[in-house]
C-alpha cells in the first residue's frame, strides 16, 4: 500500500478532536537506495514520535536501571503479589519490607518488557506495523506490547471516553511515549 493511502486510512481513524492536531508524516529517499527514510507521528506541528530518533522531547530508556528509577511510573501490588512473597521469604519478614520486595520483582519484570518493547520499536517499521494496526482489533491494539500499536490505539477514534479515563492505573505502567500520547488523548476528552 502506498504510503499516502496508508496515511489517509490511519487518520481517518483519528478522534475528531484530534483531527488537525495530530498527523503521520513520512520522508523518504528517492535517490539513496541505501538510506532509509523515517515516519514520524507530529503533535501541533512538533515531530514529537519518530521511531529512530533518540533526541526527541520524549524521554527513551538506556538501561534497566533508568526504569526502575522513573519515578513517574507506578507499579501497583496486589495482595496475591504479597503473599507470594511471603511464601518464597519462608520466614518472619516485615509487611513494609515484604511491599517493597513485590514491587521490585514487579518493576524489574516490567523492565525488561520496556526494553525488549523500546528494542522492537527501533528495528521495526513503521508502514508495517501501521498495517498490522488497521488489521488488528481495537481491544487487541490496546492491550499489546508493542509501544506503536498502543500509541495508534490510544488516537483512534473507537476508544471513547470512558476507556480512556478507565485506562489511567494501567498507562502509568507504560513508556513514556505511551503515556505521552495518552495525556494528548485524555486533554481531548
Amino acid at each position: 500500500m502506498s504510503w499516502s493511502k496508508l496515511k489517509q486510512q490511519l487518520e481517518s481513524f483519528l478522534s475528531p478532536a484530534l483531527q488537525g492536531r495530530v498527523e503521520y508524516r513520512a520522508t523518504s529517499y528517492r535517490y539513496l537506495p541505501d538510506k532509509a527514510g523515517s515516519s514520524y507521528i507530529s503533535v501541533d506541528k512538533k515531530n514529537v514520535f519518530d521511531m529512530r530518533d533518540k533526541t526527541s522531547g520524549i524521554r527513551w530508556y538506556q538501561t534497566e536501571l533508568e526504569i526502575k528509577n522513573d519515578p513517574e511510573i507506578v507499579i501497583p501490588i496486589s495482595p496475591e503479589e504479597i503473599e507470594a512473597v511471603r511464601k518464597d521469604t519462608k520466614g518472619p519478614v516485615p509487611e513494609d519490607r515484604l511491599i517493597v520486595i513485590a514491587r521490585n520483582r514487579k518493576m524489574t519484570e516490567l523492565a525488561k518488557e520496556l526494553m525488549a518493547a523500546q528494542a522492537a520499536l527501533s528495528k521495526s517499521n513503521f508502514t508495517v506495523e501501521a498495517n498490522k494496526f488497521l488489521t488488528t482489533s481495537i481491544e487487541k491494539s490496546l492491550e499489546s506490547s508493542e509501544i506503536i500499536m498502543n500509541v495508534f490505539a490510544l488516537l483512534d477514534k473507537r476508544v471513547g471516553k470512558k476507556r480512556i479515563l478507565s485506562m489511567a492505573e494501567k498507562v502509568k505502567m507504560k513508556h513514556p511515549v505511551v503515556r505521552y500520547f495518552y495525556e494528548v488523548r485524555r486533554g481531548t476528552v
